[in-house]
């Protein structure tokens, strides 16, 4: 079982920008579970679980983001192991598809 499972959803010029693939590259290297998609209204959600310290980094390095990404907030909330089912069968860490 992980240590943490934190759930966060990104506001800013952070889709079209490469936002979601940097946050899958940057999770897997951290060797994180879970998932990121992007919203409908322009935001970008995601679920980051594992030993704490990884995590808090990983959501530390989103508040940046890749290079041409403008970040203007992020809500940082309490996730559950519920929420790491939506990943794709046989992935620790999925691109989802939008909702």
């Amino acid at each position: 079982m992980s240590d943490a499972i934190r759930h966060v959803t990104i506001s800013g010029r952070v889709q079209g920008v490469g936002y979601r693939a940097w946050v899958d590259d940057t999770a897997r290297a951290r060797d994180l579970e879970g998932w990121v998609r992007n919203r409908r209204d322009g935001r970008v959600e995601a679920v980051f679980a594992g030993p704490t310290e990884p995590v808090t980094a990983m959501i530390s390095a989103c508040r940046r983001g890749p290079s041409s990404a403008r970040v203007e907030a992020i809500q940082d909330n309490a996730g559950n192991p519920e929420m790491l089912k939506l990943r794709r069968a046989g992935e620790r860490f999925s691109v989802l598809p939008t909702i």
